[in-house]
């Protein structure tokens, strides 16, 4: 696949990612039935499998590494983070609170990892 059309593919996955995270979260704060849907459980994990093995592959294409090339390891850390807070925030968080709070702290890193990944820069901002 040509490098353009992987990276074009990538950037999709990465706003349906985000779109689904941010509805699925919205209806968890609503404590919406919604969740429950057969599809809410399975698109998710097609969208989040697809959007890892697209990064693999411009990671590859690019000769870009993680551990390699400091914005691409700040990413793959904030990403670790962010699929902790977000199963916190859609699982296993005990209270509606918690939960709460590790949905904002995954959005928080969601808009870190795409700020990183337009600027490559890895460096920690200041709010």
């Amino acid at each position: 696949m040509e490098y353009l059309a992987l990276k074009h593919a990538h950037v999709g996955f990465v706003a349906l990612s985000g779109a689904l995270f941010l509805l699925r979260g919205a209806w968890m704060l609503l404590s919406s039935p919604q969740l429950q849907q057969r599809w809410v459980r399975i698109v998710p994990h097609i969208v989040d499998s697809s959007l890892l093995i697209s990064a693999v592959l411009l990671a590859h294409k690019s000769a870009q590494y993680p551990f390699v090339h400091t914005w691409l390891s700040a990413k793959v850390i904030a990403l670790f983070l962010y699929i902790v807070l977000g199963t916190v925030a859609l699982k296993s968080g005990r209270t509606k609170t918690i939960r709460a709070w590790a949905f904002a702290g995954a959005l928080a890193l969601f808009a870190y990892i795409v700020a990183v990944a337009l600027s490559k820069q890895a460096t920690i901002v200041a709010l």
